[in-house]
């Protein structure tokens, strides 16, 4: 699901407008760090900023925001911001609008890309915990016609694998197809998340 965030995605096929990084095992183990999750999920959601503005939005500090930005930067993940800032103060900003996981990395023989691999859906997890509970937590200051249009909803299907990376493959195919549509007074940025898994019943 390529997104301007940090999270799993398939690479989307006739989608010239979404940019999307799939990682393989140098990169993976480059990206899997919680800090740099987060520091390039900002990037991609909120556009460019400087290491000392992402340290305050984080609660880190500025080092450390330093540090990570430069190792994304060596892995191709960030790059710098033009036309941003007059002063000393570097500015960065997001490569890539998405990033792609390639399911074969779970199963790599390198110990460290396995690690990595589980460090990255682990925080993707988070992450998407997080904008749950967070829009929850907020969703009666919103209109009512936003509380109306929100969901929260799961499906239980028995699917063989082929089906269901049909299924994925058409809910991003969906999703992508309202990427680009005219905006209006009343569009607000919506987060899509989509989780389908297998699970063992008694």
């Amino acid at each position: 699901m390529p997104e301007k965030n940090a999270e799993e995605a398939r690479p989307e096929e006739g989608q010239p407008n979404v940019n999307v990084r799939t990682l393989d095992a140098r990169s993976l183990r480059g990206l899997a760090h919680p800090l740099r999750i987060r520091l390039l999920a900002s990037l991609r959601h909120n556009g460019p900023a400087t290491a000392s503005g992402l340290a305050e939005e984080l609660g880190e500090s500025s080092g450390a925001t330093s540090y990570h930005l430069r190792q994304l930067a060596a892995h191709g993940f960030v790059e710098d911001a033009p036309g941003h800032g007059k002063g000393r103060e570097r500015w960065w900003q997001a490569s890539h609008d998405g990033t792609a996981f390639d399911e074969n990395l779970l199963g790599d023989a390198d110990p460290e890309t396995k690690k990595a691999a589980d460090v990255f859906r682990s925080e993707i997890l988070k992450i998407h915990t997080q904008e749950l509970s967070t829009w929850l937590g907020e969703a009666r200051t919103w209109p009512e016609e936003w509380l109306r249009a929100h969901d929260l909803s799961d499906f239980t299907l028995r699917l063989t694998p082929g089906q269901s990376h049909e299924l994925i493959d058409k809910m991003h195919e969906l999703v992508n197809s309202y990427r680009d549509l005219p905006e209006s007074a009343d569009s607000e940025t919506v987060r899509v998340h989509t989780h389908a898994f297998p699970r063992r019943t008694p």
